[in-house]
């Protein structure tokens, strides 16, 4: 009876139950104004074809989007265009946009002296250049040559190296996650966190408000408040119908006085280091960077700071000027994308990879819902005699989208890209290595969230010694899975063939 009654007051609950009302009230309304029923009808249809028609002549919105809007408008013509209509409607208010402009400025300010995608086009050729720019230009991030990156195959492996980083502050902690949850990883950290709070270090924390919903408290912010550490909860989860809601923040930092920096697809979470098993063997990845680049990770969070707090934060105070370098390591260059200014960075980031290998294509990724124009990369390259392998997981940590990833298989293997399971569980790692010379890690997933609809960060590299440990991990966790073949593909039932179409039609929205 008491975890009856936990659930029902839990925030989730509460916010279902007053989405209801609002659903509820809506209907009362329709019922009230029945005698009204046609020419309301007509009015909501007229709504509907105009949606349609901005669907299609929107020339920022992705393809896939497009189609499943359009597919849901013309099923349900009332419904479908009053809630696309609603979806965009509060999607931006004039404050975030403010506040969003703030953000950019402030990266573009902090950064700009570091810039030299000239310097990395005359040492390292024309390609490496050409994408150095396309960060700098668009997402404000430059590439630097002075910086170590140290790769890890598992979550297992960082778990150490993050606490002793934390331990060696002195002026500054920054950490932002997706998701915190109380035991023996997070329970680490915050031991830290506290002590160094007192010793006058200021630290600051991060956590997506869903991202969290199932395992934070609803005011968690306010209890770290009280040792000391400053919190944000990103986005707060709140009982309205918002499109909004779908806008999170999935990026996973964790920053030390400006010189050491982690990144990946780590979250605070016990499962992520596999001291908690949930779905199988847990394997992710992650990356430390050490230098000059660890700063520019710190103005993402920085900037991702002032946009919560509405306060703008005088962010050069926190350059630090004592720095290591590291010659003669390639080049890194982190980078953050943001789902309001229409510039796809992450998905770029991946094509512009994708687009310029000679020999091979390595990627790791829990979700695989990808849109036309990346399935054509892949296939194309694949057709071209790349060597295109893909690792997904093979027990999966939701149904629904495990059904979505499978119903992308088909196309891809048929194109000539190969696609492997890993049998022991589940694989969080977001990672691509290309011809012994590019590579990426990061938050971001392939799937619509990820590349359209988060707030993501990532590292790539560019001839880093870092992208072979990610090439050699690939190789590695082959070993452990299993190919998918198009015989696999075919030889599902046709019920859940035909669920797996409708899924893969509507995945942009889901």
């Amino acid at each position: 009876m008491k975890k009856l009654g936990s659930i029902l007051t839990h925030r989730v609950a509460l916010t279902g139950i007053a989405i209801l009302l609002q659903l509820g009230v809506l209907a009362v309304a329709m019922t009230m104004f029945s005698q009204y029923f046609i020419p309301l009808y007509w009015c909501a249809t007229l709504l509907s074809l105009a949606a349609v028609l901005w669907i299609v002549s929107s020339s920022t919105t992705n393809s896939g989007y497009k189609i499943a809007w359009i597919i849901l408008i013309l099923s349900l013509p009332v419904l479908g265009g009053v809630l696309y209509l609603l979806s965009r409607g509060n999607r931006f208010t004039p404050s975030m946009r403010r506040r969003l402009q703030r953000m950019e400025h402030s990266m573009e300010e902090a950064l700009k002296e570091d810039c030299c995608w000239e310097t990395v086009a005359a040492r390292s050729g024309v390609a490496a250049g050409a994408q150095a720019r396309y960060l700098e230009r668009y997402a404000h991030c430059p590439a630097y040559s002075d910086s170590k990156v140290t790769y890890y195959p598992v979550g297992d492996a960082c778990f150490q190296p993050m606490l002793e980083a934390l331990r060696s502050a002195e002026k500054y902690i920054f950490i932002e996650y997706f998701i915190i949850q109380p035991g023996e990883f997070w329970g680490a950290v915050l031991d830290i966190l506290k002590e160094k709070a007192v010793a006058g270090v200021d630290v600051r924390v991060i956590y997506d408000d869903i991202g969290c919903v199932f395992t934070l408290p609803s005011h968690y912010d306010k209890e770290l408040e009280r040792f000391g550490i400053k919190c944000r909860n990103f986005n707060r989860f709140v009982p309205v119908v918002s499109s909004l809601m779908n806008n999170r923040d999935h990026r996973k930092i964790m920053a030390v006085d400006g010189k050491v920096v982690f990144t990946g697809g780590v979250n605070l979470a016990d499962e992520y280091i596999n001291r908690k098993e949930r779905f199988g063997h847990w394997k992710d990845s992650a990356i430390r960077i050490e230098g000059p680049a660890a700063w520019s990770m710190s103005v993402m969070f920085l900037t991702m700071w002032a946009f919560t707090t509405g306060k703008q934060e005088r962010i050069q105070e926190f350059k630090p000027q004592d720095v290591a370098v590291f010659p003669e390591t390639g080049w890194v260059q982190p980078y953050t994308d943001c789902p309001w200014d229409d510039e796809p960075v992450g998905e770029t980031v991946y094509l512009n990879l994708f687009n310029r290998a000679k020999r091979y294509i390595y990627i790791t990724t829990p979700y695989l819902i990808i849109d036309e124009v990346m399935n054509t990369a892949l296939v194309n390259a694949a057709k071209a005699g790349v060597d295109v392998r893909i690792i997904t997981p093979h027990i999966p940590d939701k149904k629904t989208v495990f059904q979505m990833t499978r119903a992308h298989y088909e196309p891809l293997i048929r194109g000539g890209v190969r696609i492997y399971e890993y049998t022991p569980g589940f694989v969080h790692g977001k990672n691509v290595a290309v011809d012994d010379r590019w590579g990426t890690v990061g938050s971001v997933n392939l799937d619509y969230r990820s590349l359209f609809l988060h707030f993501e960060n990532g590292a790539l590299l560019m001839d880093d010694p870092a992208v072979l440990d990610i090439k050699k991990d690939f190789l590695e966790t082959l070993e452990q899975c299993r190919e998918w073949t198009l015989e696999d593909c075919r030889n599902v039932p046709w019920p859940q063939r035909l669920v797996r179409s409708i899924l893969r039609i509507f995945s942009p929205l889901l």
